[in-house]
């Protein structure tokens, strides 16, 4: 497969993907929903860009699929925090149907393959007291967004059965990286701060995905055939606790960690109290996924280590 086309192209992974692509000589088109002056890349000569719009059951592709191998489809709505009316309607606009109208329109296009960013949320929101997540334990979406993720695999699915469009399923944990927002670039925020953190206590497990690894496998993914109808779980392959994710990234910074002991039921209960329940509950639970059959099939191991990648992240490499 040689022409690509990256929805979302000037998102957080978008961006690595696009320039990851080009060094890789692969000729790159990439969508933004505007095309405006702020487009940067360190590739961009090499990138066209072209304008998709709003992404929903009515948006035009046609044009920007002709000629095209393969699409990556990174373009999506996550992290809506307004009413729950308003959430699920955008969710279902843009995670489900903009999905569906794009699978159908490469049909037409005669495009071969499209590879679909999901989430690992798609299987549940925790392991807390079980095993790891596997390719083959049952869906079990809990939030609204990792549900709209699973409408979208399923409508996938559905359309390849019809038409042999080759679908391929990446369900990723947190991604982290240069440029990335979330409970990322909140903590990151914090540490700098000084504040001393009460996180000595928290004893869970958590995957996570560097943006270089998840690069490496989409690209694995582009060019590997016979891999259809395939659904991978992606990860490091290295589980760290919330103080172990904190170690790693003051050590980046050339700090010390400031951790203190602090009941955890009191945590919950501050996060409760100030509104931030959801961002307190991610820094507790554990979330492990098992990435091995994603391993075996693709002949796969990711080339960046949890500490070298958070590293990278910190010093903006």
């Amino acid at each position: 497969m040689k022409k690509i086309l990256i929805t979302g192209a000037h998102g957080f992974i978008g961006q690595s993907l696009c320039n990851a692509l080009v060094l890789n000589d692969l000729s790159v088109t990439g969508t933004v929903r505007y095309l405006n002056k702020s487009l940067s890349s360190n590739c961009s000569s090499k990138i066209q860009y072209q304008s998709s719009g709003d992404i929903n059951s009515q948006t035009n592709w046609l044009d920007i699929l002709a000629g095209h191998d393969c699409v990556v489809h990174c373009a999506g709505s996550a992290h809506i925090f307004n009413k729950k009316k308003d959430m699920l309607e955008t969710y279902n606009s843009v995670n489900v149907e903009g999905t569906r109208r794009l699978a159908e329109q490469m049909v037409i296009a005669r495009v071969k393959r499209l590879i679909f960013l999901s989430s690992i949320g798609v299987n549940g929101s925790d392991t807390n007291g079980r095993k790891a997540f596997s390719v083959y334990d049952n869906p079990n979406p809990t939030e609204e967004y990792a549900f709209s993720k699973y409408k979208a695999e399923q409508a996938l699915i559905e359309i390849s059965k019809k038409t042999g469009l080759e679908i391929v399923i990446l369900r990723m944990p947190l991604v982290y990286g240069k440029g990335a927002k979330g409970n990322f670039s909140r903590l990151n925020k914090i540490i700098l701060s000084g504040i001393p953190l009460p996180f000595s206590l928290v004893k869970n497990q958590r995957s996570f995905l560097g943006i270089d690894n998840l690069v490496d496998v989409i690209l694995k993914c582009i060019k590997k055939e016979n891999i259809a109808s395939r659904i991978f779980l992606v990860s490091d392959g290295e589980d760290l606790s919330t103080p172990d994710l904190i170690h790693y990234m003051t050590i980046s910074m050339g700090r010390s960690s400031r951790l203190f002991p602090f009941p955890l039921s009191f945590l919950k209960f501050i996060g409760l109290i100030l509104g931030m329940q959801r961002e307190v509950d991610k820094l507790l639970v554990t979330l492990q996924v098992d990435s091995s059959e994603t391993y075996k099939i693709l002949n796969w191991t990711p080339k960046v280590s949890v500490a070298e990648g958070i590293k990278r992240m910190i010093l903006d490499k």
